[in-house]
C-alpha cells in the first residue's frame, strides 16, 4: 500500500511508520517538526495531501498531552478539529481519493462508570477534558463527512498506548525514566500520581498494528475501539517496572503529577475490530514495560 501519515515523528507516527516499511508499504511521512505541513495551514496541507499518490492516509497529527489541553483549550481545537477537517477536505482533492483514518481516542467517552465497562463503540461520549471534547469533534467531523459526502473515512479510537519512544509526559514513559534517574543517582525515592486509577494499556506495536488491519479490511463509517480489553491500575505498572530493577526504591505520591479530573477505571471491548479485521493484541505488559525502561535508562546513562 501507498502511505501517507501526519504527525509522523510522534510517538505513534514513528511506530507507525517502522511498521508499515516491515510490511513493504510505501510511506510518505510528513511532520511540522521535519518540514511537513502544519495541519492548520489549509492550503499547505492541500499542496501536501494533492501532490501525492496513496492509498491510504493515517491522521496522527494532534495535540495529545490532556494538562496542556487544560493550559491551552483554544490551541488543542485548532490542532484537533480545524486540523483533522483540513486532512479530511485535502483528502477529497488527492489523486484516488485515498481511505481516511483518523485517529480520535477513547477519552472521548469520557465519564464512564463501572457499570458500563467494557465501553464498546456505541457508548455514549462524554468528554470531561479540553482535550477529549475536542477529540469528540474530530470524530464527528470524520463521521459526517462519510455520512455526508460518501467520503471512506475509519475513526479509531485509541485506549491509552504505551511502549518505545513515547514522551516522559506521559504515565509509563514517565515512571521508567523516574526510576531509570534514581538507580543512576542512587535516590530511594520516585514520585508518583494517582496511583488506584485504572486504564486499558496496549503496546504502541499492537496499536499501529491495528492501524494497518484496519486500513486493510475495516469498513467504511466504523468507529474502532484499539485497545487490550483488561484494564490495569497506574500502581501495577509502576511495581512492574521496579521489579525489573535491583534499587530498593519507594514510590512517594506527589499531588502535582494526579489530573484534575480522572475516571478511576477505563476497559475497552475490541471485539468489532476483532471481528471485522482479525487484529488481536499480542504483546505482553511484562515485555511493554521492559522495553519502556530499557529505553529510560539508555536515555539515562
Amino acid at each position: 500500500m501507498r502511505a501517507l501519515i501526519t504527525g509522523a515523528s510522534g510517538f505513534v507516527g514513528q511506530a507507525l511508520a517502522t511498521h508499515l516499511n516491515a510490511q513493504g508499504d510505501d510511506v510518505t511521512a510528513l511532520s511540522r517538526s521535519t518540514g511537513g505541513p502544519d495541519v492548520t495551514d489549509r492550503e499547505a496541507v492541500f499542496t501536501a495531501f494533492t501532490s501525492s499518490e496513496v492509498d491510504v492516509i493515517y491522521h496522527l497529527a494532534a495535540q495529545s498531552h490532556v494538562p496542556t489541553a487544560w493550559n491551552d483549550a483554544i490551541g488543542t481545537l485548532r490542532v484537533n478539529v480545524e486540523g483533522t477537517q483540513n486532512v479530511l477536505d485535502a483528502a477529497v482533492e488527492t489523486p484516488g481519493r485515498p481511505r481516511v483514518l483518523v485517529v480520535t481516542s477513547a477519552e472521548v467517552y469520557g465519564s464512564v462508570s463501572e457499570a458500563e465497562l467494557p465501553i464498546r463503540e456505541d457508548a455514549p461520549l462524554r468528554p470531561n477534558n479540553p482535550y477529549a471534547a475536542s477529540k469528540v469533534a474530530a470524530d464527528a467531523l470524520a463521521q459526517q463527512a462519510w455520512l455526508g459526502r460518501g467520503q471512506d473515512v475509519i475513526r479509531l479510537r485509541a485506549f491509552n498506548h504505551i511502549g518505545p519512544g513515547q514522551s516522559p509526559n506521559f504515565v509509563c514513559a514517565g515512571l521508567a525514566h523516574r526510576i531509570a534517574k534514581a538507580e543512576r543517582s542512587g535516590s530511594r525515592t520516585v514520585e508518583v500520581g494517582n496511583l488506584e486509577v485504572r486504564r486499558d494499556f496496549s503496546d504502541v506495536r499492537d496499536v499501529v498494528a491495528a492501524y494497518r488491519r484496519a486500513a486493510i479490511a475495516g469498513q467504511s463509517g466504523e468507529a474502532y475501539n484499539v485497545c487490550s480489553g483488561q484494564d490495569r491500575s497506574i500502581d501495577e505498572l509502576a511495581q512492574g517496572l521496579l521489579a525489573l530493577s535491583d534499587a530498593t526504591i519507594e514510590l512517594v505520591a506527589n499531588p502535582e503529577l494526579q489530573r484534575l479530573v480522572d475516571t478511576p477505571v477505563v476497559r475497552g471491548d475490541h471485539s468489532l475490530i476483532t471481528s471485522h479485521t482479525g487484529w488481536e493484541p499480542t504483546i505482553a505488559l511484562s515485555t511493554t514495560l521492559a522495553d519502556v525502561l530499557a529505553e529510560a535508562r539508555a536515555a539515562n546513562s
